[in-house]
Formats: structure tokens, C-alpha cells, sequence
């Protein structure tokens, strides 16, 4: 499991999807899908569906498929390219870093994010965090006419230089982890949805426009109308010195549970998972020895805090596997929390039977 889990997660991460412009991971992974025999189909939005047939209440599990980044807002006069923040980007991580303008496919046109030369800085200018409209990217075109003539137009997209970089310990580095590691771990899962003989109702969806105000998976949700709805993202792992304080989340620790999480500012969003859930996961990680990590945060946010309000409400929880230096250019998880995440979300869904309850006062 563990090396289908690390080829999809490489496979997937060298493919670019800006929010918005997933077209070519959706098409990656309704191929492997088809690969396994499972029929999925797209909606007007992108967001891709595997159903699988049961009884009981239904279950929506999804991830998303897209990545942070940038779009084209300017065109120099001498080809350098002004860009425009798609999501959550970090400014004080992108001087020197290489990008990919994303034209189609066999013809993005590679650049990097200029960093001043050393040489000619002012001592000020050597602790000043540059602001994204300051910077530029420099593809090498010499001229707006050859820009246009390489296809890049104003609204092209544009994402970090796709990489994966293999570290010690089964651990994986790459320019989305956030969340090609969700996918992989719900490819693996259809896998198993392929060859079970009983179980609920399960939809799986890789969904859109996560990273542009986690727009994408609500039209869904809407749609399918589910009783439940699991979620897979990333979890702030906090087991280096800067994140020491921020919770008890370690990579190569197992996979995680969201027991709370509030943006804190623009949207004020957020879920808190129903007891129901938190119950079945508990239950489900004892009975089958898989180390199960809590998390409450602030300033994280996914698009089940949409989803759980479709209809007349849906039963929700986010579940995710540690991950270290969030919308960096270069992120960080472990395989054995993404293996464990698979094996964990079989079995809970193996246990919700045609009786599960969803009554909170059962558990609370």
C-alpha cells in the first residue's frame, strides 16, 4: 500500500493544478480511477465522482484536488511578468523561487521569481519581506511580443516548479503535498471501495477551487445531499521549534482527527465534528492499532466547513495526516501516516452499517 500511496502522491504532485485550472490532475486521476474499473464522471466545476452502491447512510468522503499559486497580472515591456496571489501564498517564501506559467501541456514556459542581486542591496532592503506586487518573474522572453507569442496571456496560471524530493524515513517532499497526499490516500481507498460486498453508500470527490475561498465541493454536496461527509487534508504538524507550541501533531505519529478548527479571520469559518464521527474514528483506530492524533487549531480551514451546512446539515469531520511547512514551495509528509490514513478511513467505513446512528444524544 505504501508504495501505490508514494507513486500516485509523485505522479500527482509533478502534474500542475492551480485553483481553478485542475484539469489535468482531474484527468491524472480519472485515469487511474479508470485503470481500477471505476467509472467516474465531472461536474460543470471540475470536481470529479466515483459512487459506489450500499445501504445505510451516505457518505461523502473528498479531498481536493487543487494547488495554490499565482495568475499572470502584467505583462513588461521587456517580457518580465507581474503576478497576482491565487490562495494562501506566503510572500516572504518566494524570492528565487522557480515557477512553471502554465500555457498546455508540453509547452509551459518555466521562470523564476527575481531576487534582487546581493550585491546592490541596502542594508534594509536585506531584512524587508518584498511584497508580491514588487516581484517579478523572469521567463528569459526578452520582449511582451515573444511573452505572447510563447502563449502567456494576462489570467495564465502559474505554480511553483513541480518536485518531489525523496527524504529519509519514508518521508516525501513536493510542490503539493496540500493536497495530491489526499488524493493518493482516496485512490487508495477506491481501491478497496472496487472489491468490498457490503458497506454504505460512498461518493468519492476530488474536488475544486479549494484554495480560492474552498468554493468548489459545496455545488457537490449539494447535489448528493449525503448524511455524512469526511474530509482529507493536511494537519499542522507541530514537532519542529517553530510550531513547538502549536499543538501535539507529529509527523510519523499516525493519521489525525480535527476535534476543532476556525479560520480566525475573512471567512470567520470552521467545523466542529459531530460527536457521531468522533466516536467511529476512536472506535475504529483501537479496535484495528492504528495511533490516532488529535487536532484543535486556529487559522486552518477547509471546505467541510461549507459542505457540512448543504441541505438540512450533514455530519462531518475532517481527518488528515501530519504535514510540515504548509504552502511552502516544498512541503513535507511521512507514507506511513498516509498508509495509515487509508486503512483507517476502510475500516470506519466498513463500520457504518444500515443501523449507525447519527443521533447526537447517543453520544454526547
Amino acid at each position: 500500500m505504501k508504495e501505490r500511496i508514494k507513486k500516485d502522491l509523485s505522479d500527482l504532485m509533478l502534474v500542475p493544478g492551480l485553483s481553478g485550472h485542475e484539469d489535468r490532475v482531474r484527468r491524472a486521476i480519472a485515469e487511474r480511477l479508470n485503470q481500477m474499473g471505476i467509472a467516474s464522471s465531472s461536474d460543470r466545476l471540475g470536481n470529479l465522482i466515483a459512487d459506489f452502491e450500499g445501504t445505510g447512510p451516505s457518505v461523502m468522503l473528498f479531498t481536493h484536488m487543487d494547488q495554490l499559486g499565482f495568475v499572470v497580472r502584467k505583462v513588461e515591456a521587456n517580457g518580465l511578468l507581474r503576478l497576482e496571489r491565487l490562495g494562501g501564498v506566503p510572500e516572504r517564501a518566494l524570492a528565487s523561487q522557480q515557477v512553471l506559467v502554465c500555457v498546455g501541456e508540453g509547452r509551459d514556459v518555466p521562470g523564476i521569481i527575481a531576487n534582487k542581486s546581493h550585491h546592490a542591496t541596502t542594508p534594509d532592503e536585506k531584512y524587508r519581506v518584498v511584497p508580491y506586487k514588487e516581484l517579478y518573474v523572469d521567463t528569459g522572453l526578452a520582449s511582451a511580443k515573444e511573452v505572447t507569442e510563447a502563449g502567456i496571456k494576462i489570467g495564465a496560471p502559474v505554480v511553483y516548479a513541480p518536485n518531489v524530493v525523496e527524504l529519509a524515513n519514508d518521508r516525501v517532499g513536493g510542490t503539493s503535498v496540500d493536497d495530491r497526499a489526499g488524493c493518493a490516500v482516496l485512490l487508495e481507498v477506491a481501491r478497496t471501495l472496487k472489491r468490498r460486498k457490503s458497506g454504505p453508500p460512498v461518493h468519492l470527490v476530488f474536488s475544486v477551487l479549494e484554495e480560492f475561498n474552498l468554493r468548489g465541493a459545496l455545488p457537490v454536496a449539494q447535489k448528493l445531499a449525503p448524511d455524512i461527509a469526511i474530509q482529507i487534508d493536511l494537519m499542522l504538524a507541530s514537532d519542529t521549534p517553530d510550531m513547538e507550541k502549536g499543538g501535539d501533531m507529529k509527523l510519523g505519529g499516525g493519521p489525525g482527527m480535527s476535534l476543532y478548527s476556525f479560520h480566525g479571520r475573512g471567512t470567520l469559518n470552521g467545523v466542529i465534528p459531530h460527536p457521531a464521527l468522533v466516536s467511529l474514528f476512536e472506535e475504529t483506530a483501537k479496535s484495528q492499532s492504528i495511533p490516532l492524533q488529535r487536532s484543535a487549531a486556529t487559522g486552518v480551514l477547509t471546505d467541510l466547513s461549507y459542505v457540512q451546512l448543504a441541505g438540512e446539515g450533514v455530519a462531518s469531520i475532517d481527518v488528515g495526516f501530519p504535514m510540515r511547512y504548509s504552502h511552502s514551495s516544498l512541503e513535507v509528509c511521512d507514507l506511513g501516516d498516509l498508509a495509515a490514513l487509508a486503512q483507517l478511513l476502510e475500516c470506519a467505513l466498513a463500520r457504518i452499517g444500515a443501523d449507525f446512528s447519527l443521533d447526537r444524544d447517543r453520544y454526547t
